[in-house]
This record gives structure tokens, sequence and C-alpha cells, in this order.
């Protein structure tokens, strides 16, 4: 069998895209299923899913009693759905919110594969959908309960089925049909319905450019535009107006005039960051593949001409300015254009690559891999978890060989490979980080050790062994989504109230604990101490410690489970 070969009969005909959707299955479900839950984003999506199963209200969403009108409904359906599905009754298990997420980047990837099958032979087809599925962003997005992973799936299955539309108009042999039409609209439905006007954005930008570029609209009267828009109406237009009534209009101005908004105007929420950070944050987040990077940076200049390339310039630049203009700056924005990177540095493997790509890719994944080397046995060390270290360890190998492999792999006369091999180590580096050293690092998972303590001792309000718990100078969502919706958040002078009357326990942080026992005295009260918790609260970088507090009359004995 000749070189190239193997890999064409491995992912020839339909195996293609489900190859690429089983290597971001492997890059994501170990940390899903391991991984504490995560403040802040993470536990404020799964809890206000979890609110959706409690009070069987699917129009508002509410973190607790608050409204959460950041983004529209469709996340947290899916999230229930696979919660429903997978979770049996109201036991919060946070892998079940993260499943959307994995299918997500499992769907990604696929329609990364099936839409470069469009222009490129099998084995590169794959190469597209492994090098998306394989990569830092998508597989971290991947094994979180957000919106993310389920936003690049549904954009790029749109882009992957407008390409195909394109090029079919161009003489391509791809089928494009009434499916692809079919699945063109309901992807862009599905990205209203996930995080609002991104995907339209990425979908207009990239027609408008090829419109300019091409000066020939013709192709775009084939998209069906009267059914699709109607199919469009059909799934967005019956919540809109559901949560337009529910909310009496405050949807609309908390999504827009309270997210959108700041973030195109500001720094919204810290995350402020100058142009061309999404750019110098790329090669880090494409490992293991970014080798191919430069040499896809020359194949979008020498091969523009060609429609396939056209198209994912068009997919990619026009959007990615979008990105790097706007003030806020969080790494996963450009999460959907990686697709067209993804197709581009595929495509470059259809020719020799040229000295100066291949060296300065090497550099490029050396300098990743080093990073993600460092990062396990750096926490670890910094935080003094040494119970994480030996995975830590570890990791960094597993890293520092993808790397190594992955470096020599464009010197190769066939890389293809040598590339797959630096995937799959890459792909066990991440696992072994997010399921191996993540969990370990105990000094970063407050809520959950004091979660498990107060489960312990007895009085877990989840579990219904006590009434809702009142806490002080600690408000992470975590510990919400861990203890119940009715967790309350207040002074210190308000959790002794609490625990005096003998409703629940209380947990108190470090700073707010005299002002807790002068408010019992105060009361002529007393609370028992059931354990303290150390630790780092990752979301605002305090060292916090939190002292867990029963009513003293009728507790149960010391908790048996509670870390001092």
């Amino acid at each position: 069998m000749r070189r190239g070969e193997w890999l064409d009969a491995l992912a020839g005909g339909s195996k293609g895209p489900l190859l690429a959707a089983l290597i971001a299955l492997s890059a994501t479900l170990p940390g899903a299923l391991t991984l504490p839950p995560l403040d802040r984003d993470e536990s404020r999506f799964a809890e206000s899913s979890a609110q959706m199963l409690e009070t069987r209200d699917f129009i508002d969403i509410r973190f607790q009693d608050a409204p959460r009108y950041k983004k529209p409904a469709g996340i947290y359906w899916l999230q229930a759905i696979a919660t429903r599905a997978l979770s049996p009754g109201d036991d919060r298990r946070i892998w079940s919110y993260r499943i959307p997420s994995v299918l997500g980047a499992m769907a990604a990837a696929a329609a990364c594969a099936w839409g470069a099958a469009a222009f490129l032979p099998p084995r590169l087809a794959f190469a597209a959908g492994a090098i998306l599925g394989s990569s830092l962003i998508l597989s971290t997005e991947g094994m979180i309960a957000a919106t993310d992973a389920a936003l690049a799936a549904a954009v790029t299955a749109a882009m992957a089925a407008l390409a195909r539309l394109y090029l079919g108009a161009r003489g391509g042999t791809a089928a494009a049909g009434a499916g692809t039409r079919f699945l063109f609209w309901f992807a862009l439905g599905a990205s209203i319905l996930l995080k609002g006007p991104i995907g339209p954005m990425v979908a207009g930008l990239a027609i408008t450019a090829l419109a300019v570029f091409d000066r020939d609209r013709g192709w775009l009267k084939r998209l069906g535009w009267g059914w699709g828009l109607i199919l469009l109406a059909f799934m967005i237009l019956p919540w809109a107006w559901a949560i337009t009534i529910a909310s009496d209009g405050a949807f609309w101005t908390g999504a827009i005039g309270g997210d959108l908004a700041p973030k195109l105007l500001s720094g919204q929420e810290s995350h402020g960051a100058p142009p061309l950070t999404h750019a110098l944050m790329a090669p880090l987040l494409l490992f293991p593949g970014v080798a191919l990077l430069p040499a896809g940076a020359v194949v979008a200049v020498r091969a523009r001409a060609e429609p396939a390339v056209r198209f994912a310039l068009c997919w990619l630049l026009p959007s990615w300015l979008v990105f790097e203009l706007a003030p806020t700056k969080l790494v996963h924005y450009t999460l959907p254009l990686y697709g067209a990177l993804a197709w581009l540095m595929a495509r470059a493997l259809a020719a020799p690559i040229g000295m100066a790509s291949r060296s300065v890719g090497a550099a490029l994944l050396v300098l990743a891999g080093a990073a993600v080397a460092a990062a396990g046995p750096f926490a670890a060390a910094r935080l003094d978890d040494q119970g994480a270290m030996p995975a830590a360890v570890l990791a960094a190998t597993l890293a520092i060989a993808a790397a190594g492999v992955g470096a020599l792999a464009p010197w190769r006369r066939g890389p293809g490979g040598a590339l797959l091999a630096s995937g799959l180590l890459a792909i066990g580096a991440h696992d072994v980080l997010a399921a191996g050293v993540a969990p370990r690092l105990t000094s970063l998972w407050l809520s959950s050790r004091a979660a498990a303590a107060l489960a312990a001792a007895g009085y877990s309000p989840r579990l219904g062994q006590t009434g809702p718990a009142a806490v002080a100078g600690y408000a992470e969502p975590s510990l919400v989504f861990l203890l119940g919706p009715d967790t309350d958040f207040g002074t210190a002078e308000e959790a002794a109230d609490a625990v005096a009357q003998g409703g629940g326990p209380a947990i108190v942080e470090a700073r707010q604990e005299a002002a807790f026992q002068t408010a019992l005295a105060e009361d002529d009260s007393s609370a028992r101490l059931i354990g303290r918790i150390a630790g780092v609260d990752y979301s605002n970088g305090a060292h916090d410690i939190l002292a867990l507090y029963a009513p003293a009359a009728g507790a149960p004995s010391a908790a048996a489970g509670a870390r001092p």
C-alpha cells in the first residue's frame, strides 16, 4: 500500500466525519465526566437548566430568583433534555449537563470533515476534522456545560452546507441538494437559539465577502430563501414571542442592552483586550495541529483563487476582524471560525510544504506543547497539591511527545501518520490534565468540598437533610448548583439569624466570621462548627477559608468527612 493510501482507506466514504467525531469524543468525555462544577458561567448555565426541570418552566430562564436574560434558551433546553434522560431524579450530576457540549464538539469535528470532503480527498478531509476535533480550544469547550461547543457545531454545520452549495454552483462534484439546503437553514436557526446573532453574522459576512470578490450572486438564488426563512421563523419565533410575554420585554433589553452592547462598546467584566489578541492566542488554542498553521497561511495567499480556499477565507477573515475589533475578548469567541482554519491547514497537506512553513510550524508547535506541558506541574506546585503531581508529570510527558512527533511530521515524505500520532498524544495530555490533574487540585474546589462536608455531617440542603444554606463572604454559582436554588447569599448577620433559627447550615468566609459570631451573641444564640475548608477561589484569586456551621440545637454529631 503506497504512502497515504492507508489513510484514504481509513477515512474513505462516510468514515472520515465519524472518525473526526470519535477524536472529539476522546478529547472531551474524560474531562466532562470528572471535573467538578466550574465557576462561573458553567454553574450558572447548569443551575438555570436544573431549575427549568424543577419548575417545568422552559421559557423564562432564571438563576435562583433572578432572570438570566443574556442568551436564548437553546442550550438550557439541551442540558435539560440530557439531564432528564441520563441523570435520575433531582440528583445534580454536572456531567449530564455537559453532554450537549460533548456532542457539540463531536458534531463540529464531523461537520468540518464533511464540508472539507467537498474539495479534498478523504484523508485530508478527515485531517481537517481531526485538527478541529483535537484542538485545545474545542476539546476544552466540549467538556464545559456552556454554549460554545454547541454553537461551534451549529455554525460549522451551516458553513459546511453553505460551502457545498457554493462549490456545487461552480462545478464541484459534491452533492448539494435539498438536504444540504435544509441543513444550512436548520443549523443557522439552531445557532440563533444558542447564541443569538453570532451564526447569522458569520454566514452573512461570508456571503457578502464572496459576493464582493466573485462579483457573482447567482448561486445565492439556490439557497431556498422562501422556505428557509419560514423554517427559521418556525424555529425561533414561538420562543421569542413566549419570552417576550413572560418577561414583559425584559429579555431583549437584558440580552441586547445588558449583554451584547457592553461587549461591543467596552471590555465587559474585565475581559477587555487589544486587537490581535485572538490571533496571538490561536497557535496555542490550535495545539496540536498548529504545526500546519503557517502552511495554511501560505495556501490562503497562493491558492486564494481556488473556490474552496476563497470560501474558507471569506468564512474566516471578516468575522475574525469583528472579534478582534470588539473590546471584550474571550478565547472561545472565535471558535466558530476554527473550522475554516482547519480547512486551510488540511489543504496545505495536498502539496509539499515549504521549508519556512515547516520551520515556523515546528517552532509554534514546540512552544504550544511546552505551555501545555508546564500547566499541570506549575498548578500542582503553585497550589501545593502534591497529589496531582504524578498525573501532571504524565500530562507533561505526553504533551512534549506530541510536540516532538508533530514538529518532525512536516519533514516526513508522508506526514499523515506522524500528525495522527501527535494528535493522539496531545489528546492524551489534555485528558490527563482535565481528568487526572484538575480534579486533584483540591485547593480549587471550595464549593465541592464544602457541599461534601455538609452532606457527610447530615446538613445537605440538596439532599433534603436540612433547610437552605446561608452563605456570607463567598458567592460562587457552583455552591448554588451543589446545594440548591434556595441557597441564600447575604451578610454575616443574616447568616447568623438563619442558623440561630435552626433552619439550615451557614457557610461563613473567615473574613466575615467575627461579624457572624458577634451577631450570634447579640441573638443570644450559638452555632456548632462542623469544619473549615481552605483553598483558592480561582474566579477572583482570593485565598478563602470557609467555616461551616450548623444549628447548635438538635444538631447531628460532628462531621466525619469534613476537611479542616
